[in-house]
Formats: C-alpha cells, sequence, structure tokens
C-alpha cells in the first residue's frame, strides 16, 4: 500500500544539529524529491552545534498554515504549544521534544509554559516524540493513490447520505400531517430538529474523535443513527417522529465531523484541491438528493417508506465506513510510541498529546465555552459564520418554497416536485470543476509569496461565488407565478436558478471554511464549532417559516427579500480582502 515517490508537502521548523542536516541532503542527491531531516545516533547527542533548519518540500506550505492532524481539543496548549510531530518525517522515527515545540500561531507571541520554565525545559531534552520515518507503511500519507482515493469517496458518500437523510422526508409532508393530524410547522420540526442535531452532535464527537481515534466514531455513533431510524419509520404519533429525528441527527452528524479530517489525514496541502471539494459539496448536495427520492417514494408507497429508504441507505454507507482505518496520525502514534515503551523499556518515548494532555475542564471549554467566546470576540469567524450560515439557510429555505412554486402554483406531483432539485445538483456539478482551480490559484498565490501565503488569498473564491446567490434568487422570485405564469416552459426559470445558486453556494462555502482555518490556525476546533453551531442554527430556523413567508409576501418579494440580504452580505469578503489583515492583527487569536 506504500508510495515511496509521493511527495510530501509539510513543512517542519525544528532545530537540528547542522550535521543532520548535511546527512539528510546528502541522502537525497540525485533525488528529484527534497529530503527530510535525518537525524542519526551520532547526532542526537550533540546539542552544542544546534541551529533552526526547515525542511520544505513544497512551495506552497506555510509553518503557520494549520495541520487538521493536530489534536486541537485534547492536548494543553498553554503548556505545550504546537509541535510539527505529526506530519515530520525522520530516519530514527523520533523528534527531541524540547527543540520540537513552537507556540501557538497568533497574533500574540506565547512561548509554552514547558519551555519557558527551564526546569521544565530541561527535562523536555530528555523526552523522545515519535514521528513518522520515511516511506513508513503506517503513515496514510504513503498508502497507495487508489485506495486514499476509495476511504475519500466512502467520507465523502457518508457526508451525502446524512445530509440527504435531513431533506428526504419532505417528501411527503402532506401524508404526515394527514395522519397525525398535525399543521405544516409541526412537520417541519422533522427537517429542524435533524439539523440542530447536526450541529450539537459535533462538539462532542470532535473530541472523542481525538481521545479514541476516528475509527470508533466513524462506526458506532453511525450504526446508532441506522437503528434511531426504525422508530421513525413505525412512529404511531408526531412526539415520537420528531424526537428520534433528533437523536438521529446528533449521531448521524459523525461523518461531518469526522470527514474533513480523515481527508485531511491521507492528503498532504499540495494534494487535496479535488478531494476537499468533493468534501465541501457533499453536505450541500447531499440534501438536494433527498426530495428528489422522497418525492417519489412518498407518492408511491407512503411517507414510512420514505424513511425505511433512508434506513437501507444509511446501513449499506456504514458497511462501507467500516472499512476505513485508523488515519489520525496522533492516535497511530500514541499507539506506536506504547509499544516501543513496552518494546524498549524507554519511558521516555512519548507523544506531545501524551505529554500535554488536556483535562476534562479544559476539553469542555474548548468545545462548549471558546466557540461561542470567539463568536463575540472574533469579527472575523461571525461574520463568516454568518454568510455561510445564511447560504446553509437558504439551501433548507428552497425545500419548502420549491413545493409552494411548483407543487401549489403548478399543481405538480411530490415526485416532479423533486426533479426541480435537480438544477442545484447542476450547479454543484460545475462548482466541483471550478474548486480545484480555486485552489491552484491559492497555491500560485502562495508560491509568489515564497510560500508563506495570507489567509486572505483563500477569498477570491468567495468574492466570485457571492453573486450567484442573489442572483438565483432574483431569477426563482420574478419567473415564478405570479409575475410569469404557468405553461409552456414557463418552468424553466425558476427551476433553472437552482444552478447559480448550487455554483456560489459550494464556492462560498470551500473559500469562506479555508479562510476560517487559516485564519485561526492556533484555534480551528473552536472556530469550526462556532461555525458548525450557527450554521445549523440557520438550517434548523428557516424549514419553520419559509412556506408561511411565500404565502404571505408572494414569491416575488419573498424570494427578494433573500435576495436583498445576500446583497447586502456580498461586501463582507472584499472588505476582509482589504483590511483583514489588519482586523487579524488586533485579535488575541487570529493568525499575525
Amino acid at each position: 500500500m506504500a508510495s515511496p515517490s509521493m511527495p510530501h508537502s509539510e513543512t517542519s521548523t525544528i532545530a537540528v544539529p547542522d550535521e543532520a542536516h548535511a546527512a539528510a541532503q546528502s541522502k537525497h542527491e540525485g533525488d528529484t524529491r527534497p529530503g527530510h531531516i535525518a537525524f542519526t545516533d551520532s547526532t542526537r547527542g550533540d546539542r552544542d552545534n544546534l541551529t533552526l533548519t526547515r525542511t520544505r518540500t513544497h512551495e506552497s506550505h506555510d509553518d503557520a498554515r494549520p495541520d487538521l492532524s493536530f489534536p486541537f481539543g485534547t492536548t494543553d496548549l498553554t503548556r505545550g504549544g504546537f509541535t510539527n510531530e505529526y506530519r515530520a518525517v525522520t530516519d530514527t522515527g523520533y523528534l527531541p521534544a524540547d527543540l520540537a515545540l513552537r507556540p501557538v500561531p497568533s497574533h500574540v507571541y506565547r512561548l509554552p509554559q514547558a519551555l519557558a520554565d527551564p526546569e521544565k525545559a530541561q527535562e523536555l531534552k530528555q523526552m523522545k516524540l515519535v514521528t513518522w520515518k520515511e516511506g513508513d507503511p503506517e503513515d496514510p500519507r504513503n498508502w497507495s493513490n487508489l485506495y486514499r482515493w476509495y476511504i475519500t469517496a466512502v467520507c465523502a458518500i457518508a457526508v451525502v447520505q446524512v445530509a440527504f437523510a435531513s431533506a428526504v422526508i419532505t417528501g411527503d409532508f402532506r401524508d404526515i400531517e394527514r395522519e397525525f393530524h398535525v399543521g405544516e410547522v409541526v412537520t417541519a420540526l422533522s427537517v429542524s430538529l435533524m439539523v440542530v442535531g447536526f450541529g450539537l452532535g459535533p462538539l462532542c464527537w470532535s473530541p472523542l474523535s481525538e481521545l479514541y481515534g476516528r475509527r470508533p466514531i466513524w462506526i458506532i455513533p453511525s450504526l446508532i443513527y441506522v437503528i434511531f431510524n426504525i422508530p421513525c419509520a413505525v412512529a404511531q404519533n408526531i412526539q415520537t417522529l420528531l424526537v428520534c429525528r433528533f437523536f438521529c441527527g446528533v449521531f448521524a452528524s459523525a461523518p461531518l465531523t469526522l470527514a474533513g479530517g480523515t481527508i485531511s489525514d491521507m492528503w498532504d496541502n499540495n494534494e487535496r484541491g479535488l478531494a476537499i471539494a468533493l468534501f465541501a459539496a457533499a453536505p450541500y448536495g447531499g440534501p438536494v438528493l433527498g426530495p428528489i427520492v422522497g418525492g417519489f417514494v412518498g407518492e408511491t408507497v407512503g411517507w414510512r417508506w420514505i424513511l425505511w429508504v433512508n434506513m437501507i441507505f444509511a446501513g449499506v454507507v456504514t458497511a462501507f465506513t467500516m472499512t476505513i482505518p485508523e488515519t489520525f496520525a496522533p492516535v497511530l502514534l500514541r499507539k506506536r510510541a506504547q509499544r516501543l515503551r513496552d518494546e524498549t523499556g524507554d519511558p521516555n518515548i512519548t507523544t506531545e498529546q501524551e505529554l500535554f494532555k488536556a483535562s476534562l475542564s479544559q476539553i469542555l471549554t474548548e468545545t462548549l465555552l471558546r466557540p461561542f467566546e470567539m463568536i463575540a470576540t472574533e469579527p472575523i469567524l461571525l461574520l463568516m459564520s454568518l454568510y455561510i450560515a445564511l447560504i446553509y439557510g437558504l439551501l433548507y429555505a428552497f425545500f419548502f418554497s420549491y413545493p409552494v412554486v411548483f407543487g401549489e402554483d403548478y399543481a405538480w406531483n411530490d415526485g416532479m416536485v423533486g426533479l426541480t432539485f435537480c438544477s442545484v445538483l447542476i450547479g454543484v456539478a460545475i462548482a466541483l470543476f471550478v474548486t480545484p482551480r480555486i485552489e491552484r490559484d491559492y497555491l500560485r498565490r502562495a508560491a509568489a509569496k515564497g510560500g508563506h501565503a495570507d489567509p486572505e488569498d483563500r477569498l477570491p473564491g468567495m468574492m466570485l461565488g457571492c453573486w450567484f446567490v442573489p442572483i438565483s434568487l432574483f431569477i426563482f422570485g420574478w419567473t415564478s407565478p405570479p409575475a410569469v405564469m404557468p405553461g409552456g416552459g414557463n418552468w424553466v426559470g425558476p427551476v433553472s436558478s437552482g444552478i447559480p445558486f448550487g455554483f456560489g453556494m459550494v464556492i462560498i462555502y470551500f473559500s469562506a471554511n479555508a479562510y476560517l482555518i487559516d485564519a485561526f490556525p492556533g484555534y480551528v476546533a473552536s472556530a469550526l464549532a462556532a461555525k458548525t453551531v450557527i450554521r445549523s442554527g440557520s438550517g434548523a430556523a428557516m424549514p419553520l417559516f419559509i412556506t408561511a413567508m411565500y404565502h404571505n409576501l408572494g414569491n416575488g418579494w419573498a424570494a427578494s427579500t433573500w435576495a436583498f440580504i445576500s446583497l447586502a452580505m456580498i461586501p463582507i469578503p472584499f472588505l476582509f480582502y482589504r483590511y483583514g489583515r489588519s482586523i487579524r492583527a488586533r485579535s488575541k487569536r487570529a493568525v499575525a
């Protein structure tokens, strides 16, 4: 499974003896791949001739860029700071702990406590942090391209499935309302509560995956999610359906939490353009498939079979996720460290996560408190999260506005209404071709700056995609009845509005998500948790009032209201592109 010729793109900044650096250069002389630092027994003991040396194997990589394989939520960063241990490659498989640690990247420079205290720093000299070796077959980055693409595909399909589940039930709301004698708002809660679960679940699954690995969190919550589909399908009252849909969301959120990290475990920065594009499109393309399938299933065999079909789909996908091996470097290296300690009897062999393990109170603070603190104090995080939330909410708004236009005004059946969402899929597909090009443009910008790109270099994609969302809403609103009455091919106008929306939606999310990660490299877990909570809140709220909004304002002005709100959001990426650096300079947590 190893692929020794695969290039690595990560950068390690550590202090090493001059002889070690020379050894690495000579070892790879004549090799097209730049060398990694080599640690040998003869050089490890010589600490008098240490120099700060940087190994760079791809010009696009920046030391300050976050490593998504770092256990942000379960490592005490105040004591230990950051390390490149989980991406570094050494000949011996060890890094000296006192030389591997570095401050958390932010505007405020704070030396880790373990280095600031001379006594603790002296103790660190004896500690050996376990790393990958050259061509290490256990390193997920060395697995064959075919195997890594298989795992990437499974991750993407798993995200598509849970996103699909959130919207599939919209295919037959009318029968649910008739059977349980409830209104459309109560029925809409079957969507909203599952999306609420999407927001709350990651607050649990993210730290658990750092402590116990990604593989068990891929499997266990997914199995429970499959089981919770059963009471949904056999529910005899609306309360059972709604409660179980909520728990479906909580347990189904595990793939949403793990997929991006799993992909980053296997693909280095210069390789993951298309893989991350698939991940970015999945949570937005998945819900679009829901009404397409749910409409025809509900129309032919009833709403309960919508949930049985979803359970079957979830069960098949869960079976594939069971084939995903452990990919999380801290867990893999921690197990190796334990094995080496047992074999050698050397207690100094360890990993940073073991050396500076966060306490339960620190994990809870990082997971539950800091995200909301950052929302209140970081304008970049707040506005970007609001923009992502708007786009995500508008996606779920389409699941209720399309039935108003095509189900009520055009009098189409549920299956035909579901087919109208194919236009959104077309836009998503177009975005999949564009996002790798946006990534290549970013790499070019990074190369032009000597490999040190600014976070704002992530924003051109967002500056491109932001125009398509209001355009799509204006098209939808003013080509729908009563502005354009049903007849002939008049349906083409409102249906085609999904194409620019699907395109803009994915491009905006892809760029905004990358910008948040690069702007807060030391607080990635908290920043993404904050974004997820706000995004899910928007997605959960929209279904509760969109139908009434279109009924009361009319199709044209209801869609235009959201179009104008989208237009008001357009300056955000442009302002951050211009003033982002100065805003980050005033932040305690953003990178300088």
